[in-house]
């Protein structure tokens, strides 16, 4: 049993769900983001924005790996920065692109 923390873009609640039933289903302990900002259309301000990134900083610090969620290769920003972390603390990281997700 593993610790993985699911990254990406909010803008991809559909894979994001199924990343999580997929790997919650192999045994692993599944963390993922408080909730979808950008595909539920939710406002969040600056400091909110920030509080957010820094709790997700703490959930890869309690994780064994990382699954980056990368639609079609997209990666933004905050998740570039979530992978340099993730290596920056040795943890495993694995591609939603390269997965073979049923």
């Amino acid at each position: 049993m593993r610790v993985i923390t699911l990254c990406g873009s909010t803008k991809f609640k559909g894979q994001f769900e199924q990343a999580n039933a997929f790997l919650t289903l192999q045994g692993n302990i599944v963390i993922s983001v408080a909730f979808f900002e950008q595909s539920d259309g939710f406002e969040i301000s600056e400091e909110q924005a920030e509080l957010l990134g820094n709790l997700h900083f703490r959930k890869i610090d309690i994780s064994d790996e990382i699954f980056v969620i990368d639609v079609d290769g997209y990666i933004g920003n905050s998740t570039r920065r979530e992978i340099q972390y993730a290596e920056e603390k040795g943890k495993a990281i694995r591609y939603y692109s390269t997965a073979m997700i049923p």
